[in-house]
C-alpha cells in the first residue's frame, strides 16, 4: 500500500519551509524556519529552543519590527534619499524595493501566524 505524502502547506499563509502539523518532524521543521526569522543570538537562547511557541512569540514580534522598519523607509525615501546625492534611478528603485519588501515580510507575518498558532495547538494538547 502507498500511503501519499502528507502536503507541505495546509493553507496560502503556510510556509513550504515547515511540515504540515502532525507529520513526522513538523515541529522540528517549523523551529527550525522561526529560527532563521530571528536575530542569531536569539536563535542560541534555550528557552526559545525548548519552547517553540516561545520562539514563535518573538518571531511574531520581531517580523512585526521589520514591516515598520520597511515601511518607515519606503515612507521617507522621497524625502531623505535626495539629500543623499543619489540619482533618481537609484531612488525609483529603491523605492520598489522597499514596497516588494514590505509585501514579503506581510507574507512572512502570515506565515509566522499560522505556524504560532499550530504550535499552540499542539503544544495545549499535550
Amino acid at each position: 500500500m502507498i500511503m501519499p505524502l502528507p502536503s507541505t502547506r495546509i493553507s496560502p499563509d503556510w510556509p513550504c519551509q515547515v511540515r504540515t502539523p502532525g507529520s513526522y518532524d513538523w515541529e522540528r521543521s517549523a523551529v527550525k524556519w522561526l529560527r532563521e526569522l530571528v536575530p542569531a543570538r536569539y536563535a542560541g537562547y534555550p528557552a526559545l529552543i525548548r519552547h517553540p511557541v516561545l520562539l514563535a512569540r518573538h518571531a511574531q514580534i520581531q517580523v512585526q519590527h521589520e514591516i515598520r522598519v520597511a515601511r518607515t523607509a519606503l515612507q521617507t525615501a522621497r524625502a531623505d534619499l535626495p539629500r543623499l546625492g543619489l540619482p533618481e534611478s537609484v531612488i525609483e528603485h529603491t523605492i520598489k524595493l522597499y514596497a516588494a519588501e514590505v509585501l514579503h515580510l506581510q507574507h512572512i507575518a502570515r506565515g509566522v501566524r499560522a505556524v504560532a498558532r499550530a504550535l499552540a495547538d499542539h503544544h495545549a494538547g499535550r
